[in-house]
């Protein structure tokens, strides 16, 4: 055995023979000088460990758009470095005349999107599927309308809120059309006397007895993850006698789950089962500041093996290295409710 070797044995057998017991010494990532007395500094246990992760999530940036909001909001979740992001759905304006106008508003909202340095995770919204054209376009370009995956130990499941027949989604999409001619002749204050806005599935989302199924048996094949989130639209827990989703939150109810959504503009925080049910505002869609606090928003999750933490960010206090709201943000209004005062 030649003397190269007989080194490299001698040095590695013993931390060999010892790892089975208490591993080799790893050498510390925090270094300092200091050798005795007090130390400048509370403790040294980093807020670190290999299942935690922080994600983001943006919500309504349609349903009257607000230009430049999304674009900056963009360049705001790639200051904060989430390693991926997720929404809540109503993604374009969905109001078009031809199937060549539908694909530009989702070029258009693409061509921001991937201005994102994390991953952006689809969710459909009333905007983006209210009718069979709608949905044929989703399913070309970005294929399923719900579906879940894993990422550190963690379910995610995307659900699609709009699960309702072709014919019903017709008919709310006709609906729809009505309303905004008349509050383009109007105005929005006639928004609540429309037909559209009375529709029971304006107040709750629709899950199909097929998606329900799909879940339960996600949930049934994955019962070891960490913590599981919901992301959709709708609340379809808000419709009467609802079961498919019922049946869904039945399948959770030995875990611990989070559940987002969006569709009203306005933030709202409940806790149903004994699990956050959290309702996101925007991220450039129109504002209602009589519905609740109606803000321009990120939110971000961080997760580890110790339980979940939540941080709503205002975009008008994510600011820059100058100070600044990034590309021009400052001259843009976050929060009506309080643009129409001088402060």
């Amino acid at each position: 055995m030649n003397m190269r070797l007989n080194i490299f044995l001698l040095s590695v057998l013993p931390c060999l023979f010892f790892i089975l017991a208490v591993g080799c010494k790893q050498e510390s990532k925090f270094k300092h000088d200091i050798t005795s007395g007090s130390l400048p500094w509370t403790h040294d246990k980093f807020d670190v460990a290999d299942e935690k992760f922080t994600f983001a999530i943006f919500t309504d940036l349609t349903g009257g758009e607000r230009e430049g909001i999304f674009k900056v909001a963009v360049e705001q979740l790639n200051l904060l470095r989430p390693e991926m992001i997720i929404n809540v759905g109503d993604l374009i304006d969905g109001e078009y005349e031809n199937l060549d106008e539908l694909k530009g508003q989702w070029d258009s909202f693409d061509q921001r999107a991937d201005r994102a340095r994390a991953p952006i995770f689809y969710v459909g919204g009333n905007h983006d599927l209210t009718k069979e054209e709608m949905w044929h376009v989703w399913d070309q370009r970005y294929g399923e309308r719900y579906y879940h995956f894993i990422y550190k130990n963690v379910l995610f499941l995307v659900l699609n809120s709009e699960d309702n027949s072709l014919e019903r989604m017709q008919e709310i999409y006709d609906a729809r059309a009505r309303a905004l001619e008349r509050i383009k002749a109007e105005g929005m204050e006639i928004m609540e006397q429309t037909e559209y806005f009375n529709l029971p599935e304006q107040t709750a989302g629709n899950i199909g007895q097929e998606q329900s199924s799909y879940f339960q048996n996600v949930i049934n094949e994955n019962p070891n993850v960490l913590h599981t989130f919901l992301f959709m639209h709708k609340a379809p827990w808000r419709k009467e006698g609802e079961k498919n989703f019922a049946a869904i939150e039945a399948a959770l109810s030995e875990r611990p789950y989070t559940v987002f959504n969006g569709h009203v503009h306005a933030y709202e925080y409940e806790k149903r089962y004994g699990r956050d049910y959290i309702r996101l505002a925007t991220t450039g869609g129109v504002q209602f500041p009589d519905r609740g606090r109606s803000a321009d928003h990120v939110t971000l999750v961080t997760v580890d093996n110790e339980g979940v933490n939540i941080a709503n960010l205002l975009m008008a206090g994510i600011l820059d290295k100058t100070g600044h709201i990034p590309i021009g943000g400052d001259s843009l209004c976050f929060e009506q409710a309080l643009c129409n005062h001088d402060y």
